[in-house]
């Protein structure tokens, strides 16, 4: 690849290299916008390193996936690959994130678009962006399916660049967890990215993985893991994410502000949204996470998919039922708590299988057994010792108080 005159210096991975094209991406407002976001949202308020953003996770994924795409050309005899598509795939994975949300996955469960058709919809129809696109020679329409994997599409090439970008070794995982175990100052997250990289190769219209480093998979699902445990499904985090949901949620259910509200946000776009409705009492919670100040875990229990509270409270809007049902048992015990400083947190469900091929010595190519990648054979027992249902109030209740009322909301 030619012309890649430009260096961007990154901590995670050193220099990057950037061509006029690529470098223009970078400079449109969608781009520019993701240094407004930190990519763990809240996290920060436990970590306090972790403050990085989503531009430079950005950067991260575009590197990784160039690596990816270099390594595989240099294995490969031939690879049946377009310069425009794989131009397409380049600036994918730039701007994979563009229609993110402020503060991590806290708004996420909100709307009714995901992140990934906002950045389809923003690569096509903003006049910026498309010409920036179409400028490093990619494909506005390509680059958006390859992001949007919910869009339909029959085209073998963009079919390959969505495995690239959505996989169990894609680099948007790798960077992420490697990025932020970095900036959060904790081990888990790191990853042997080079070896990882070396050991993919090109067929059967996929990267496949050598068979000498499966090992490897099960070190990114067990990264995965520990990262969720320690740093994204923190008992802090969950708990400020949960605050800022209740009081989004809360608006939107008054009338206060609508979802479109929520759309291109940067993070003090955000605030300035909340702030803009002062005497919106809800909109504590905001604020109080904005200093520092969070509600405490009172009570918990782990996800059971058939148990009564996780039934009455699956939906964010009929989570209210229950949370009333709560602040209804404790109001008697302390007059001074609002209905909306109840707040119950249920996190989505999240996998640690995968789907990664592997080429064996004798040329074969399929997915490893269960027997041969014992993690990914014990992650759904990972996964359900890990999700819980919690229950979080102000400091000052009691918490055999709040699991009394806990335990009644999940019995009847």
């Amino acid at each position: 690849m030619r012309g890649f005159t430009h260096t961007v210096k990154d901590p995670l991975w050193g220099n990057i290299p950037m061509t006029d094209s690529l470098k223009r991406i970078l400079d449109t407002d969608e781009v520019v916008k993701l240094s407004r976001i930190r990519q763990n949202g809240p996290a920060y308020l436990i970590y306090p390193g972790a403050v990085h953003t989503r531009l430079s996770h950005s950067v991260g994924v575009y590197y990784l996936g160039r690596e990816m795409m270099m390594s595989a050309a240099i294995k490969a005899d031939e690879l049946p690959l377009t310069k425009q598509g794989l131009m397409s795939f380049l600036a994918a994975c730039i701007l994979h994130d563009i229609g993110h949300f402020p503060y991590a996955h806290s708004l996420k469960e909100l709307s009714v678009k995901e992140h990934e058709e906002i950045a389809m919809e923003l690569i096509t129809s903003s006049p910026e962006l498309r010409k920036a696109v179409a400028a490093l020679g990619a494909d506005p329409e390509m680059t958006g399916l390859i992001i949007d994997t919910d869009k339909e599409t029959d085209d073998s090439e963009t079919l390959f660049y969505r495995s690239v970008l959505s996989g169990t070794l894609d680099p948007d995982k790798l960077d992420y967890l490697s990025r932020d175990a970095f900036f959060a100052g904790i081990p888990y997250g790191k990853q042997d990215t080079s070896y990882i990289i070396s050991s993919l190769s090109f067929a059967n219209g996929r990267l496949v993985l050598d068979e000498d480093a499966i090992s490897l998979v099960e070190q990114v699902l067990f990264s995965k893991y520990m990262m969720y445990r320690n740093l994204y499904w923190h008992k802090g985090v969950r708990g400020a994410t949960s605050m800022i949901k209740k009081a989004v949620v809360s608006a939107l259910k008054d009338g206060v502000i609508e979802l479109t509200d929520l759309y291109l946000k940067d993070d003090q776009g955000f605030a300035n949204l909340c702030i803009s409705h002062l005497d919106y009492e809800p909109f504590t919670l905001v604020n109080d996470v904005e200093r520092g100040k969070l509600e405490e875990r009172k009570a918990w229990k782990t996800y059971d998919e058939d148990g009564i509270l996780e039934r009455k409270a699956k939906n964010i809007f009929s989570r209210f039922a229950v949370e009333n049902e709560i602040h209804s048992y404790l109001s008697p015990l302390y007059p001074e708590l609002k209905n909306w400083q109840v707040v119950i947190d249920i996190p989505e469900p999240i996998s640690f299988e995968s789907d990664i091929l592997i080429q064996y010595h004798d040329k074969s190519i399929r997915r490893p057994d269960e027997n041969e990648m014992l993690f990914s054979k014990t992650g759904r027992l990972y996964s359900s010792g890990l999700r819980k249902v919690a229950l979080y109030l102000p400091e000052y209740v009691a918490p055999s108080d709040a699991e009394r009322a806990f335990k009644e909301a999940s019995i009847g």
